[in-house]
C-alpha cells in the first residue's frame, strides 16, 4: 500500500505553527518544550499536535492538504478580527491565532464551528482530522504506530496486535456477546 507524500509547506513555518495551535485547541496537550508557543499546555499528556495532526492534514489523500494555506490565512484573519474586537494586544512574533491565549483560541474556534457560522464545515473538518491524529493515528499504519509508541494510542491504551501483527479480539468488548451472526454470514464476516 503506497502512502501519499506530504504536501510541502509553502510559507516559513506559519502554516505549521498555526495548524499546531488549532489542533492543540481541539485536543490540548502538554507543551513540548518551555518556549512552545503553538501548544498552550492547557492539559497534561499528549494532545493532537504531538500525535501528528500536521502530518495527517498534509497528506493529499485526506482532501484538506490543498486548502491548508488558505485555511491558515483565514484562521489568522479571524484571529486578527478577534484581537481587534476584544481589545487584545497583538503579538507579531507569531501568527495571530498562535498569539491568542488558550481561552481566546477556544472561544474563536467555538464561534467558527457554531451551527450558524458560514464556514463551519471547513473548521469542523480541520477539527476532525486533528482529533483523528490522536485517537487513531490515521496517518500511520496502526502496527507501526503502536510499535513506535504513538502518544495518543498509548495514552488510550490501544491494544497491541498479536505476534503475527494481526488484531484479534478473543473477548467481547462489552463483556458479553451482543447478538448471534446472521445465518447467511460467511466465514469472513460478509453477508451472502
Amino acid at each position: 500500500m503506497k502512502v501519499d507524500a506530504p504536501v510541502p509547506e509553502t510559507s516559513s513555518g506559519i502554516r505549521t505553527m498555526t495548524i499546531e495551535a488549532f489542533a492543540d485547541t481541539i485536543l490540548p496537550g502538554a507543551k513540548r518544550h518551555p518556549e512552545d508557543r503553538a501548544v498552550a499546555g492547557a492539559a497534561p499528556g499528549p494532545g493532537a499536535t504531538v500525535c501528528g495532526a500536521v502530518e495527517l492534514l498534509e497528506l493529499p489523500g485526506g482532501g484538506l492538504a490543498p486548502t491548508l494555506d488558505a485555511l491558515v490565512g483565514s484562521l489568522n484573519e479571524h484571529a486578527d478580527e478577534y484581537i481587534a474586537t476584544h481589545g487584545l494586544r497583538p503579538d507579531r512574533d507569531v501568527p495571530s491565532f498562535v498569539a491568542l491565549p488558550f481561552e481566546d483560541r477556544t472561544a474563536l474556534v467555538r464561534g467558527l464551528t457554531a451551527p450558524d457560522h458560514p464556514e463551519k464545515q471547513l473548521w469542523v473538518g480541520l477539527a476532525l482530522f486533528s482529533y483523528m491524529a490522536f485517537d487513531s493515528a490515521a496517518h500511520l499504519r496502526t502496527v507501526d504506530a503502536l510499535a513506535d509508541r504513538h502518544p495518543g494510542l498509548t495514552f488510550l491504551g490501544f491494544r497491541q496486535p498479536d505476534a503475527d501483527g494481526l488484531f484479534r479480539f478473543p473477548r467481547f468488548s462489552y463483556g458479553r456477546k451482543l447478538a448471534d451472526p446472521h445465518p447467511q454470514t460467511t466465514q469472513t464476516g460478509s453477508p451472502r
